[in-house]
This record gives structure tokens, C-alpha cells and sequence, in this order.
């Protein structure tokens, strides 16, 4: 199986973790051909997803959106899980959802 782990480097302290885990995750199930790829935001995800959806069986997304004092965080949050849930559904790929929406960086 090759998995694609496509992660969001805004909180970079954030994403090291979140990479750590999946990929214990992975080895802990014998899954070993993974390749990563670093994007600048969570919305840059899907588009990326969407170019690589052939490639791979399946992916995990991870990332972090941390609500400031605009209605952005919501638009970014909508945006990213709707578009992902529909690239599961038309192509029949799993697309692990691993992307925190957070009120706080606490």
C-alpha cells in the first residue's frame, strides 16, 4: 500500500507532532511506503490531494487551523473538509482526516 501524508507547515511545531504520530501509526501496521509532502497551509491541501490522487491508495492529512478574530477560520475549515470529503467519494480513496481546528493554540 503507499499512503501520501500531506501536511500543513503554518504551526511547524504542531506539525512535527501530528507527523510523528501518523507515522507510528503506520509502522505499527507495517505500512512502510509512505512519502510526505509539506504544504504552506491547510488550504493548499486539497489541490495537492487532488494532483496526487492517482498515485496513492490512500491518503492522511494533518495540519492545524487555529481560530483568530475573523470569520476566516470557518471558511478555511469548511473549505478544506468539504473539498476532501468529495475527492474521497468521486475517486473511492481514503483521505484520514488528521487536521485540528482549534479555538486556541492551547
Amino acid at each position: 500500500m503507499k499512503v501520501c501524508i500531506i501536511v500543513s507547515n503554518f504551526y511547524p511545531e504542531i506539525s512535527k507532532s501530528l507527523i510523528d504520530g501518523a507515522i507510528s501509526k503506520l509502522k505499527k501496521n507495517k505500512i512502510s511506503n509512505v512519502k510526505i509532502i509539506m504544504v504552506p497551509g491547510t488550504f493548499e491541501i486539497p489541490v495537492v490531494v487532488s494532483n496526487m490522487i492517482n498515485k496513492y491508495d490512500a491518503f492522511i492529512v494533518l495540519g492545524c487551523v487555529i481560530k483568530g478574530q475573523t470569520p476566516h477560520f470557518h471558511f478555511v475549515c469548511s473549505s478544506v473538509i468539504n473539498a476532501l470529503a468529495n475527492l474521497s467519494i468521486k475517486y473511492k480513496k481514503p483521505i484520514g482526516n488528521g487536521i485540528l481546528t482549534c479555538n486556541n493554540k492551547k
